[in-house]
């Protein structure tokens, strides 16, 4: 009994305002180059909502080669987004989603693609990821939703991917399920990609790496910091876990960041509620507790402080922003 490939064709690509036009290249650059090798030729078509061409989040416009309920017959939908892409979302997107998933259609997401599939339903069961920065507005949105913080997660009949260069990992995985380990190291020769990363691989670069600390005790903080943003650790309680005295935690702390445990913890909480702010609609009340904060009140006070700003003036663009962005680029 043959194996259904990975990719099915022909692939639509669902552009939705404001898609990271890197995930787009990364997904589509491997299927033009495994297409020289191949006897089975990959087909692809760029669609969007209306049919127009489409803002990229550097507001470069790609055309789309038609709308959506126009794009015939299709094997694999992928929906490339970035910045709060349930503005974008609709009943009449949710009824085209619903009929490709009945026609037995693979339906992946990039970069926040899966926002829109799990706003549909049509996530229900599975497991998925999506780009670090954007991980915890998912969790507190979709919270039934399994999760993970991989590269990329390929399931029966949908694929989920953290987007950047990871696409280019997905794909290539996908064109060695489909047509042989040769035909991708091939592939990723070309793109002078030396290896291909796995699926399961980490997102983001070594806590030391990306924090600038090198000190075991002080990583080891920083990383009950990440695993526990809405906690917020005193001092005393924090030098108790690493077995230092406080004075020592201070000293370490401000030899390796030039901060304090304290300090530096509560701007990860702004930061992680920046982001809640600008990805979700989250009350600031309910954006203020998921971080740990006491009150509405001090978490404006203490955002006001960071940013310069209250965290009402984070969100995004209001939900008409979408129509007026098509307008703009109609």
């Amino acid at each position: 009994m043959p194996v259904e490939p990975v990719l099915r064709n022909p692939i639509g690509f669902l552009l939705i305002p404001q898609f990271t036009v890197i995930a787009l290249s990364s997904a589509i650059e491997p299927l033009r180059i495994a297409n020289r090798y191949v006897a089975r030729k990959y087909e692809w078509k760029l669609l969007s909502l209306d049919g127009r061409a489409v803002p990229d989040d550097n507001g470069i416009l790609i055309q789309a080669d038609m709308a959506i309920e126009a794009c015939g017959e299709l094997g694999t939908v992928v929906v490339c987004s970035d910045i709060r892409p349930e503005r974008y979302y609709s009943a009449r997107l949710k009824r085209w989603l619903h009929s490709l998933d009945r026609a037995g259609v693979t339906l992946g997401g990039l970069d926040t693609g899966c926002f829109l599939l799990a706003r549909a339903g049509l996530l229900k069961g599975c497991r998925v990821t999506l780009h670090w920065e954007v991980i915890d507005a998912f969790r507190e949105r979709f919270p039934e939703i399994e999760l993970r913080p991989t590269l990329f997660e390929v399931g029966n009949r949908r694929l989920s991917c953290a987007g950047g260069t990871a696409v280019l990992d997905m794909m290539l995985s996908a064109i060695a399920a489909d047509h042989g380990t040769a035909v991708a190291n091939r592939v990723a020769e070309h793109c002078l990609h030396d290896h291909i990363r796995s699926g399961a691989s980490g997102q983001r670069m070594a806590l030391p790496l990306r924090s600038g600390a090198h000190h075991p005790k002080v990583v080891k903080a920083l990383r009950r910091f990440e695993e526990e943003p809405q906690t917020p650790l005193r001092v005393a309680q924090l030098a108790r876990e690493l077995q230092l005295s406080p004075r020592h935690l201070l000293r370490l702390f401000r030899q390796q960041l030039g901060d304090t445990p304290r300090r530096y913890q509560q701007r990860m909480r702004l930061e992680r509620a920046r982001g809640l702010l600008v990805q979700t609609d989250l009350a600031v009340a309910q954006v203020a507790e998921a971080c740990g904060f006491p009150s509405a009140a001090h978490f404006a006070r203490a955002f006001r402080r960071q940013y310069g700003k209250p965290p009402s003036a984070t969100r995004g663009p209001p939900a008409g922003f979408a129509q007026l962005t098509m307008d703009r680029h109609g």
